[in-house]
Formats: C-alpha cells, sequence, structure tokens
C-alpha cells in the first residue's frame, strides 16, 4: 500500500498527518508527535488579521523548529487581500514551513462569525478568490482543509474541492462532518472518498481515526492519499507509531504501560516548561495530564491533584505518587 504524498514540491515520507488543534497542536506536542512518526505537521490555525495587527500571542503560533519539517503552517482569514499579504510576509520572514493551508473547516461560532473558517463553505466564490490571491503571492504549495459542508444535512464537498483545485490548490484536506455536527455524530467517510475521485490533486482524509484499525478503514474505503490524526492523538502521541506498525505488519501494538506514560508526560512537561515557561507549561500540562491518563487505573484522583500543581516539581512529585500506587495496586491484584 503506497504511503508517501507529494504536495506540489513538497515530498512527504509517508502518509500520516497531525491534524490543527487549536490549544493542542503547540511547538512541544508536534515535537513529540514528530518522534512518534507523524509525517506531515499542521501547526494551530493562525490568523491572518493577528499577524497584520501584530498580535503578542501570534508570535508563538508561528515558532517552527527545523525537526518538526515537514511542517503546514495554517491560516485563516477571509479577506483575500490580508490573507495573501500575510502569506507572503510568513515566507519573506523565512519561517521554516513547507506548505501554507488555509482553513475553511473550523465551526466555532468567534471564527465563523466573522465569515471565517468553516463559513467560507457558504461563500465559495469568496473562498476561491481567497486561496486564488494566496497562490498569486506565494512560491509553496497552497492547501485547504474544510467540511463536508456547513448546515446539517448539506453536502457540498465535492463542488467546493473541485473549485479549490481550479483555483490552485495543491492538496485538499476533508474533514467527513458539516459544520453544524461539529464533532458529533459520525463522520462521512463517502464524502471523503467521493471528493478523492472528483480531483486530481492528493485528498487528506480527516475525522474518526481513534484507532490502527481506523486508519486502515480509512485509506481502503476513501483511497484517500493521506490520513488526518486530530481528537485521536491528544493524550496519545505513540497513535502514528501504532498505525505505522499495524499498517506494515497486520500486528496492533499494546497500550503504553504506566512507566512509559509518565515518561511521555514528563518530557511533554519539561518541553512546555522551555517553551513556555513554568507558569504557562503547568497550566498547559493539566488537560494533556487528563488526556493521558483517561482510562489507565487509579487516575481520576491523579488529574484532581494535578489541576491545583503549581510548580513543575510539585507535578513531578504527583506523578511519581501515582506510580508507587499503581505499582501498589497491581500487586494487590496479583496476590489476589
Amino acid at each position: 500500500m503506497e504511503n508517501r504524498m507529494k504536495i506540489g514540491s513538497v515530498d512527504i515520507k509517508g502518509n500520516l498527518v497531525l491534524g490543527p488543534m487549536a490549544g493542542v497542536t503547540d511547538l512541544p506536542f508536534r515535537l513529540l508527535c514528530k518522534e512518534q512518526g507523524a509525517d506531515l505537521i499542521y501547526t494551530e490555525m493562525v490568523s491572518a488579521k493577528g499577524i497584520y495587527y501584530n498580535n503578542k500571542n501570534t508570535e508563538s503560533l508561528i515558532t517552527i523548529e527545523e525537526k518538526e519539517r515537514p511542517v503546514t503552517l495554517q491560516l485563516f482569514g477571509s479577506e483575500p487581500e490580508i490573507m495573501g499579504a500575510m502569506a507572503l510576509r510568513l515566507c519573506e520572514e523565512e519561517r521554516p514551513f513547507d506548505i501554507l493551508d488555509i482553513n475553511m473547516g473550523c465551526p466555532v461560532p468567534k471564527v465563523t462569525g466573522n465569515g471565517e473558517g468553516s463559513a467560507l463553505m457558504k461563500n465559495p466564490k469568496l473562498a476561491g478568490e481567497v486561496v486564488t490571491e494566496v497562490v498569486r503571492r506565494i512560491d509553496k504549495p497552497v492547501t485547504v482543509k474544510f467540511r463536508k459542508g456547513f448546515e446539517k444535512d448539506e453536502d457540498t464537498a465535492v463542488e467546493f474541492a473541485k473549485r479549490m483545485e481550479d483555483c490552485g490548490a495543491a492538496a485538499v484536506a476533508v474533514h467527513g462532518r458539516t459544520r453544524e455536527q461539529y464533532y458529533s455524530g459520525k463522520a462521512d467517510w463517502d464524502c471523503i472518498r467521493r471528493v478523492k475521485e472528483a480531483v486530481g490533486i492528493p485528498v487528506i482524509g480527516s475525522g474518526d481515526v481513534f484507532t490502527p484499525e481506523d486508519a486502515k478503514r480509512m485509506l481502503l474505503e476513501t483511497g484517500c492519499d493521506g490520513i488526518m490524526l486530530a481528537r485521536g492523538v491528544r493524550g496519545n502521541p505513540w497513535l502514528f507509531s501504532q498505525i505505522k506498525t499495524y499498517l506494515e505488519t497486520g500486528i496492533k501494538p499494546e497500550k503504553p504501560g504506566i512507566d512509559e506514560l509518565l515518561f511521555m508526560i514528563k518530557r511533554h512537561s519539561k518541553l512546555q516548561l522551555q517553551f513556555k515557561g513554568e507558569y504557562l507549561g503547568v497550566r498547559e500540562m493539566r488537560k494533556h495530564v487528563a488526556w493521558y491518563t483517561a482510562g489507565y487505573p487509579e487516575s481520576a484522583a491523579l488529574r484532581r491533584r494535578v489541576n491545583e500543581a503549581d510548580t513543575m516539581e510539585e507535578l513531578f512529585v504527583l506523578l511519581e505518587e501515582y506510580r508507587q500506587e499503581v505499582s501498589g495496586w497491581t500487586e494487590k491484584k496479583m496476590r489476589n
């Protein structure tokens, strides 16, 4: 099964893609996913207007390390001139990204209320103008991420994908839900298949890939070129390596044990400390620890304690206490 992709001039060694998630796919988490086998990395979505007005929070979103590459930097906005100008500015600043993606899939009201994100699916003409202008202004490949449609039962993805291709998009990523669904219900993978059959550019499938089996099914059912992993990797960066092992050998790796789990949490914490400092880093780790430990024994108490930790030292003490508690719990269970 071919697992390489080429998006414009960018050769990608595999087909596993880390999708953009606001508040999740920051630099520390992206580095961990890269280590685990992510072939293409998306940044969190970045506001073109935020760059234009030099918003102080924007810089951290567009900070990229060479070892992450290939990287897709994702912009959102609905004004063609500003989108084109900011895309050019990012290139002129020689930011180390390889592909520029335009977000036309974000469902949150504060984005769609401004006519941005998935709201652009309601205005295909404007969406096309945005893509045309960005493609005109930069030499890097331009891609578009969008949804099945906007309204609850809408299915406009095929026509939308064709328009994006005609306007110069080098690839598209399709989430098989409408904006009105947000992340509820089941992703429509048949929509992804129909897009793949309709366009000549690479198609990345997105939605409901939580296990290695899901990844294989998506490939077989849709024929997509790439698989985007998003919510499935929160607290589980191992999913990339697990999928690769499964696709290559048919063997599904076991869930990480407690020692491996805690080692990853500590690595993640140290990266947060390095890039964001202690105050922000500890607070960022609270949600990550909740995701990492979901489904592990005796983890609810750990999550409550972690939410009260103010320093990395406190967090590490809590993790060690948890290790000892689980070890004792396991030994007791084996004796009984």
